[in-house]
């Protein structure tokens, strides 16, 4: 099975102005994230805004992505679906498709036990012979998974690691905590918690700032395991600045508002997503001039 670790580029899908999929753009963007370092590409995440898109778009950016990676680094996709059933038939066609990697999203909207979160991942695992990440996201879906639920997950073979974008580090240490001994990994999808979640004993991250900054997140990780703690510390920090201005609207509007300001052209978010005051777009451009020029001729 791939190996979860690292720096896990959380890709956006590059659209047109009237919201199709930008396949040229798509595939510049995957091997600009090769380049830059990173340990795996996964495409119809948040940022990838998998809940827009429909089957066969997301059929079809899978297929993208495979093809242009050939194997350079794992693909990771998004397949999870509010029922286990639709979960269950999209991750078989991933697997048949070649992607590396599953990430399976809690069921969302409609309220949910740990008991029936605990036999959607059992069934979707039973069905696939893939390593699943376990995706909690609870200020998105309304459900989140429980730290025993998932020390009980991680002991089905195939369920290979979880990442939480709960924001709350704690969450993440409760998961680190009842997952010891089992060949398992806690990843942060929270951008500003990825070097204090390797130090807990975590994985790495699932990134959105790779969009804009991808050789900086590779910093983060890179650094951590040469033991240049000095340096990992100080390419954490650099991103604060832009993280602070997702306070200006939808996390995923602002990430390829900023992507597409330091002339990486991902097109917009599809509608009714992106409209950003401009407001946001003077405070973002502005970030990047002040603090990310430097960086983006790297």
């Amino acid at each position: 099975m791939a190996k979860i670790k690292g720096i896990i580029a959380a890709m956006q899908t590059a659209m047109y102005e009237d919201g199709s999929i930008h396949e040229e753009e798509l595939r510049k963007q995957i091997n600009r994230q090769i380049e830059a370092g990173v340990d795996g590409v996964f495409c119809l995440g948040t940022n990838g805004e998998f809940y827009i898109l429909n089957e066969e778009e997301k059929l079809r950016v899978m297929e993208i992505f495979v093809d242009e990676v050939k194997g350079r680094v794992p693909v990771y996709a998004g397949t999870g679906c509010i029922g286990t059933k639709d979960t269950v038939e999209l991750s078989k066609k991933a697997e048949k498709i070649g992607v590396d990697v599953l990430s399976v999203i809690t069921p969302y909207f409609a309220e949910m036990n740990q008991d029936e979160l605990y036999m959607h991942y059992k069934t979707v695992a039973e069905n696939v012979e893939l390593p699943i990440v376990m995706y909690n996201i609870p200020a998105r879906t309304g459900v989140a998974i429980a730290p025993a639920t998932v020390g009980k997950l991680a002991k089905i073979k195939n369920i290979a690691g979880v990442k939480d974008s709960s924001g709350n580090f704690n969450n993440i240490l409760q998961y680190i905590d009842v997952t010891q001994g089992e060949d398992f990994s806690v990843l942060s999808g929270n951008d500003a918690l990825i070097l204090w979640t390797l130090l807990a004993g975590g994985a790495g991250g699932i990134t959105a700032i790779a969009n804009i900054l991808p050789k900086i997140m590779v910093s983060i990780y890179q650094n951590y395991v040469k033991g240049n703690l000095k340096g990992a510390k100080e390419a954490q920090a650099s991103i604060a600045q832009i993280r602070e201005c997702f306070k200006y609207g939808n996390p995923n509007s602002i990430v390829k508002c900023a992507t597409n300001l330091i002339g990486e052209p991902v097109g917009p978010c599809r509608a009714p997503f992106g409209l950003l005051s401009k407001e946001a777009v003077e405070a973002i451009k502005n970030t990047i001039d002040t603090y990310y020029s430097e960086y983006k001729r790297m």
